[in-house]
């Protein structure tokens, strides 16, 4: 699960770079400043995070910021989820089942952060 979450990681937190428009989307309206900036803060957080759990000293952080970025990314998987609303149901059902493969993606940095 860890090489996962490092090609997860690494793959979004390169495309918040290269195509950053989809990211400002999610986010939500509610946060203060430009959703450009939330979106390469986010991507940054991402590359970090698979930095960590990439080193065998940092994985334990990695777990622990893996639980928490994903915690803290759920609010904007909940706007796309009311965005794609009206979308084709096919868009429908990946906006909604986004919200559910967050719990796993959470379990599994809490798992890293346990580990011994």
């Amino acid at each position: 699960m860890r090489r996962f979450l490092i090609a997860l990681f690494s793959f979004a937190g390169i495309m918040h770079f290269l195509r950053p428009e989809g990211f400002d989307r999610l986010v939500p309206e509610q946060l203060p400043g430009d959703r450009r900036a939330w979106t390469y803060g986010s991507g940054y957080l991402e590359l970090g995070t698979a930095l960590l759990l990439a080193i065998p000293k940092t994985r334990r952080l990695g777990g622990l910021a893996t639980a928490v970025l994903m915690t803290g990314v759920w609010p904007g998987n909940m706007k796309m989820a009311w965005d794609f609303r009206n979308k084709a149901p096919w868009l429908q059902a990946i906006a909604y089942l986004r919200i559910p493969l967050q719990i796993p993606l959470i379990r599994a940095g809490l798992r890293i952060w346990r580990e011994k």
